[in-house]
C-alpha cells in the first residue's frame, strides 16, 4: 500500500498571484499518481482553485522585536506543521513540472534537495577562496526539497536561537538551512539533471540561441527559474538579453498551463 504524501508551497506578499499556485497544483496532479495532499500556506487564499488546500502561514516563532520574515520558509521545520505528517515535497511557485514526480518520493532517505551549483555554470574565480567555494558547493537550493514533517526541527531551533546572528552570517535562508542540515548529516541531493535551470540548461548558450529554441534536457523533471530571467517574463515572451535570445517556449507554456494550452 502506497503511503499518502504531501506536496506543499508558500505564497505570501504580492510577488506571485494565485495563478502560480493553481498551475503548480495542476502540474502536480498531472505528474504525481500516488495519493497526496496539495497544501498552499498563504496569507491570502483569494483566487486559489478549489482543489488547493489553503492553510494559514505557519508561525516562524520569532522573538519579540525581530520582524524580518524573509526567511519564512524555515517555518516548515516546525515540530508540527498544521495537521500534516510524513514525507513532504516543498516546491517553489516559480518552477514548471515537466515529468514524473514519483521518483522524488521513491528515493529512500530523510532529506533531499537540489544542489545549488547544479543550476548554475561554473564560477572559476570562486576557487580563490577555497573554504568559501567548498561551502557554496554544498549549499542546497530550496526550490525543491523533500523532508519528513518534524524530523529536522533543529534547523528552525538554530535560527530562532539568534535570528540576528543568522541573517548576518548567511546571505539567504538556504545557506543557513544547508549548514544546519550538513552539521546533522542530513544534507543529500537529488541526482543532477532532475531539476534544471531554464537559463543555463534549456536555453542555448551565446549565438546558437539566435537560431535554436530552448529545449528540455533529457531526464529533467522540473525546470527551475533561479536568478534572471523570471518565469513570468519568459512565459510572456520576454527575458531576452543581447547575448541570449529566448526563442519559442511553447513547450514550457503547455507544461505550466496544461496540455490543452
Amino acid at each position: 500500500m502506497t503511503v499518502p504524501v504531501n506536496v506543499i508551497c508558500m505564497k505570501w506578499g504580492r510577488l506571485y498571484g494565485p495563478e502560480y499556485v493553481n498551475h503548480l497544483r495542476a502540474g502536480v496532479a498531472r505528474h504525481l499518481a500516488r495519493p497526496h495532499r496539495f497544501v498552499c500556506f498563504t496569507d491570502d487564499a483569494t483566487g486559489l482553485s478549489q482543489d488547493v488546500e489553503a492553510l494559514p502561514l505557519p508561525d516562524l516563532g520569532l522573538p519579540p522585536g525581530h520582524t524580518d520574515t524573509r526567511w519564512q520558509k524555515l517555518a516548515v521545520f516546525r515540530a508540527s506543521l498544521a495537521d500534516l505528517s510524513g514525507p513532504t515535497l516543498f516546491l517553489d511557485l516559480d518552477l514548471v513540472i515537466v515529468d514524473d514526480l514519483e521518483p522524488f518520493f521513491d528515493r529512500p532517505g530523510r532529506f533531499f534537495i537540489v544542489r545549488d551549483d547544479d543550476l548554475f555554470r561554473r564560477k572559476p574565480l570562486r576557487k580563490l577562496n577555497p573554504a568559501r567555494d567548498r561551502f557554496l558547493h554544498s549549499v542546497g537550493n530550496s526550490s525543491v526539497f523533500r523532508f519528513e514533517i518534524g524530523a529536522q526541527t533543529y534547523v528552525l531551533d538554530a535560527y530562532l536561537a539568534d535570528p540576528k546572528a543568522a541573517t548576518a552570517a548567511y546571505e539567504i535562508s538556504q545557506q543557513f538551512q544547508s549548514a544546519q542540515l550538513a552539521a546533522h548529516g542530513d544534507l543529500h541531493y537529488w541526482p543532477s539533471g532532475w531539476c534544471v535551470s531554464f537559463k543555463n540548461a534549456c536555453v542555448p548558450r551565446g549565438l546558437p540561441s539566435y537560431w535554436r529554441d530552448p529545449v528540455v534536457p533529457p531526464g529533467a523533471k522540473i525546470v527551475v527559474f533561479a536568478g534572471e530571467p523570471k518565469m513570468g517574463d519568459v512565459l510572456a515572451g520576454g527575458g531576452h538579453k543581447w547575448y541570449r535570445r529566448i526563442g519559442s517556449v511553447d513547450w514550457l507554456r503547455r507544461a505550466w498551463q496544461g496540455a490543452a494550452a
